[in-house]
């Protein structure tokens, strides 16, 4: 890669845009000239970096040319439009939208995962970089499936209000504070019988469901089968990153109260008994995964959050389906689940 590009970032002002230059400055990404685009609202707003001030622009025609690479972490319309146009340009567009993920002329990448796929592009094209809790996934089960045959997976997740934006941020921490009265009752049963009966006055604007000490099995919109996108997303992507269409992906997508890192309980059904040992063999050394291997080990959110891996702890058998292994993981859905995912996209692409 050119040590020195021409790089755009759209979506600069969102929570995922400022952890790209986070992640730009930590990982001392050389940047020859960077431009910063949001929404109209935006444009105009000033964002320092490498003490310098640059200008955010609005997206209109023309925006892109010079650049190499542009970011794009606007939502799925924006980049419907736009990502084509960046192409268009000269410019690799690494798209964190789900607009052209399950598209089979476009690949869905994680660099641990399927990596190699980006060595072989020779001209601009759109890359589109996988759903959050998607990610974390396939760096765990890349290892396995590398070493034995899956039979089948299933994930229930428990995952952060930063996936939904600053906004559901925001959200969250409003509702703690209209609740802060709960702290000063008598007795924990005064807590759980007032508990019982709250009702916020305020509706939730950003997450379908008051999320300040609640859990919100909903994340994105309902399909016909009664799934949600993100349960959906989980299961076909995970299918295309790994190259293995035919395999079994059942998904569970809870919104939790946490502020950020992503967790998720997995089990692995393997086609025959698989010990321990061997296990933890095909985990050691695998790129980007931090393996507990005491099965009473394990790491939170707050312990992922603004950190690079996947962590994975709690690994043990299934005691009544032995084939079964089951394991916790947790990860940075800012850094990993989307910015830094994009970011090593465009450090091993060749240009």
């Amino acid at each position: 890669m050119n040590k020195n590009i021409n790089l755009g970032i759209v979506g600069a002002t969102g929570v995922v845009g400022s952890t790209f230059l986070d992640l730009m400055k930590e990982r001392q990404f050389s940047v020859q000239n960077l431009k910063l685009f949001a929404s109209d609202q935006s444009a105009g707003k000033k964002i320092k970096f490498n003490n310098k001030e640059i200008i955010v622009e609005s997206l209109k025609p023309g925006c892109f040319e010079g650049l190499n690479v542009v970011f794009f972490s606007s939502g799925d319309d924006i980049s419907k439009e736009w990502a084509p146009q960046a192409v268009e340009s000269g410019a690799y567009a690494v798209d964190n939208s789900a607009a052209f993920r399950m598209n089979d002329e476009i690949e869905l990448v994680v660099p641990e995962v399927n990596g190699h796929l980006l060595t072989k592009m020779n001209q601009p094209q759109i890359i589109a970089n996988p759903n959050c809790s998607t990610i974390q996934l396939v760096v765990l089960l890349k290892p396995l499936a590398d070493k034995f045959n899956l039979k089948s997976v299933k994930v229930s997740s428990y995952q952060a209000v930063s996936g939904a934006g600053a906004p559901a941020i925001t959200e969250l921490l409003n509702q703690n504070r209209k609740l802060q009265y709960l702290t000063d009752l008598e007795t924990p049963y005064d807590v759980v019988k007032s508990f019982s009966q709250i009702h916020l006055k305020t509706q939730p604007q950003y997450l379908p469901k008051e999320i300040a000490y609640n859990c919100v099995p909903q994340i994105g919109g309902w399909t016909d089968d009664g799934s949600t996108s993100e349960e959906r997303k989980i299961r076909l992507e995970t299918k295309k990153i790994l190259s293995l269409p035919n395999l079994p992906v059942s998904a569970f997508t809870v919104r939790v109260p946490a502020i950020n890192a992503h967790c998720e309980t997995v089990w692995v059904e393997f086609d025959k008994k698989i010990s321990k040992a061997d296990l933890l063999a095909s985990l050691e050394g695998a790129k980007g995964l931090v393996t507990y291997k005491d099965e009473k080990q394990y790491a939170l959110a707050s312990d992922a959050s603004g950190k690079d891996p996947v962590f994975v702890g709690r690994i043990h058998q299934d005691a009544d389906q032995p084939e079964t292994w089951m394991f916790w993981i947790v990860s940075d859905n800012l850094k990993k689940g989307a910015a830094l995912n994009g970011i090593q996209i465009a450090e091993a692409l060749p240009i």
